[in-house]
């Protein structure tokens, strides 16, 4: 599977940058925070498509007000959306901004009408949100588009991801990747459940990945090591903006070492070969081999007075003392001298 010309699922984890409402409704901070995202090392900075009226109902009722312990609760939906979002009128401008530095440009939508102006802007694939993940006919319709569909899973039961996958595979297709995701903000290390990567692979035969909400690097490395192929992470140009989403974004020094540390961790991986490599091989000489520890003469028995195991390994090795035991020498073998097949009678 490709997202425009990054191959996915291969040796490299294909890591977004997530901008979210970290542009704090500046178009020129949102430029200048892809830009620095393609300097940290992401492969793709993704947006979120969507209007407050598109997303959630203008009411200050009780319903509608934010009290779930979030960074965000007295807020009503809509007072929350609108302050997060991202203009569309940006889009084309950012889309440009990412491809010239480099990078992949995708995005969220919330509605269909996003998806058709996506459509126009020729986006190389969809993210369904955790929220959006029960948004069936959404889903159908984004999947239609023949374009990969990322989908997080934070908030999902077991069935609800298997509707998903369903309704995406349904409508034709197959490209599908399905991201593990606490859907806390910031979400606590210990309710990562970074197991679910292999097993939500395994029962949807999908590529995964990780959303990652938590503090710091090490769950997102935890993630590649256990074989996330996509991680996403909130991205932001300086933690003093006042976002909704700076609590639980890198700036562009973290997001580097972000990248560096899941780049390390793809290279410790290796690849299955017993063979010994050249590194290694230098260094055999430190292993044991069999040293005669006694002046011995020739036709003299080798026993465990005279014989025995030790560094460096110049001689036969250690496996084979107990055959050589009872054997005689060969020759007059000196003290110190590592024992060798020709020495043996």
């Amino acid at each position: 599977m490709k997202i425009a010309d990054f191959e996915i699922g291969k040796d490299k984890t294909f890591i977004i940058a997530e901008l979210s409402a970290n542009h704090n409704g500046s178009l020129d901070l949102a430029v200048k925070t892809i830009e620095a995202a393609a300097r940290a090392g992401a492969d793709a900075v993704k947006l979120q498509t969507y209007r407050a009226d598109t997303i959630t109902l203008n009411s200050n009722d009780e319903n509608f007000i934010i009290k779930s312990g979030s960074l965000w609760d007295g807020l009503t939906y809509y007072q929350l959306y609108d302050k997060a979002h991202t203009p569309w009128q940006w889009h084309k401008t950012l889309k440009e901004t990412a491809e010239k530095s480099g990078l992949i440009l995708f995005s969220s939508p919330f509605d269909k009408v996003a998806v058709d102006f996506l459509e126009e802007l020729n986006m190389p694939a969809y993210k369904i949100a955790s929220f959006e993940i029960n948004d069936l006919p959404l889903i159908e319709y984004t999947a239609k588009k023949n374009k990969p569909v990322i989908m997080s899973t934070g908030v999902a039961s077991y069935q609800e991801i298997e509707d998903a996958v369903n309704v995406c595979r349904k409508a034709g297709n197959n490209d599908i990747i399905l991201l593990k995701c606490t859907s806390s903000y910031p979400a606590p290390v210990e309710d990562a459940n970074l197991l679910m990567i292999k097993k939500i692979s395994e029962d949807f035969n999908c590529i995964t990945g990780l959303s990652d909400h938590t503090l710091g690097n090490i769950t997102a490395v935890t993630a590649a090591a256990l074989g996330a192929k996509v991680i996403e992470k909130h991205f932001i140009l300086d933690k003093s903006i006042n976002s909704p989403d700076a609590a639980f974004s890198l700036d562009e020094k973290e997001f580097k070492h972000f990248v560096d540390d899941i780049r390390t961790a793809e290279k410790s991986l290796g690849y299955i070969d017993y063979t010994i490599n050249k590194a290694v091989q230098k260094n055999r000489h430190f292993m044991r081999s069999l040293y005669v520890i006694k002046d011995i003469k020739k036709g003299e028995k080798f026993t465990s007075e005279n014989i025995g195991s030790f560094r460096p390994n110049l001689g036969i090795s250690p496996k084979y003392y107990n055959e050589i035991l009872g054997r005689k020498a060969g020759k007059d073998i000196k003290a110190n001298t590592p024992l060798k097949n020709e020495l043996i009678d």
